[in-house]
């Protein structure tokens, strides 16, 4: 019995169409059929288990089938998920195919090295970014600059907020008036207390 063959299409926003990923699948010769195509339109940030189109198609996926990507990134929101979900694919014995990696199935003895080479470099990548940051917020911070968000109200502001604050003004008229949120103004209450009677 020959393979049954699955595609997962996944676009960030509706102006996005999924119909190239189709045609690239289509192009590099799997034999698919329209009813076995999941398309989904979903933030690349979210977890491939809680995405709805991606549980749906689990529910379908049996050993010996093939799931086809175009590339990496749509079956999950970073290198751990998307090894995640592989292996977790690959104990139900399913093999997955990335045609941005010649179309390897990672779940072959090679797709798994290519995985761990990925999830390295992924680390190695990680890490410099946290390394770029930390250096930058310690320089920022020699050079006096201020670190963090400005705050969302002057020095003046608060001192207004606090005083309207202790002659029984309510919080949301404040915050409507100033254009800001009611925990802005309740931050700057709670920093300090106003005396209750003047």
């Amino acid at each position: 019995m020959s393979s049954r063959v699955f595609a997962y299409c996944r676009v960030s926003t509706q102006d996005q169409t999924t119909d190239n990923q189709v045609q690239e699948i289509r192009t590099a010769g799997f034999n698919l059929e329209d009813r076995r195509i999941f398309r989904e339109v979903v933030s690349g940030s979210q977890e491939a288990k809680q995405r709805p189109g991606f549980s749906k198609l689990l529910e379908k996926l049996d050993q010996g089938d093939v799931l086809i990507v175009t590339k990496l990134d749509r079956l999950g929101r970073n290198a751990m998920d998307v090894r995640a979900t592989i292996e977790a694919l690959g104990e139900l014995g399913v093999s997955v195919h990335c045609l941005a990696l010649g179309g390897m199935d990672l779940t072959s003895p090679a797709g798994k090295m290519t995985m761990q080479v990925l999830a390295a470099v992924a680390e190695f990548e990680r890490d410099l970014l946290i390394e770029r940051t930390q250096a930058g917020l310690a320089r920022a911070k020699e050079e006096g600059k201020a670190i963090g968000r400005p705050g969302a109200l002057t020095e003046p502001q608060q001192e207004a907020v606090r005083d309207r604050l202790s002659k029984g003004e309510s919080v949301s008229a404040i915050a409507k008036e100033l254009g800001t949120s009611r925990q802005t103004i309740m931050r700057v209450r709670d920093r300090a207390p106003v005396a209750s009677g003047a």
